[in-house]
């Protein structure tokens, strides 16, 4: 299993936790996420999986989500 790190903003409550997590978790091969909020800042989006993630499937399930995903 791999674990790769995203950078996310535009975070603030655990409501936004929950949101990104949800969009994440949909891409597929995604197997599992968790995030360390960082309120209003850069907080740390770690996405686990099987093989390598598609960042550009990623980046855009964030961003309709409402949240911008650090590259």
């Amino acid at each position: 299993m791999n674990t790769t790190d995203f950078g996310v903003t535009g975070l603030t409550c655990n409501h936004c936790v929950m949101t990104v997590s949800r969009a994440a978790a949909l891409v597929p091969g995604v197997t599992g996420v968790s995030i360390d909020l960082v309120a209003n800042g850069q907080s740390t989006l770690h996405v686990e999986s099987d093989a390598a993630v598609d960042a550009v499937a990623l980046d855009k399930a964030i961003v309709e989500a409402g949240y911008e995903l650090v590259h």
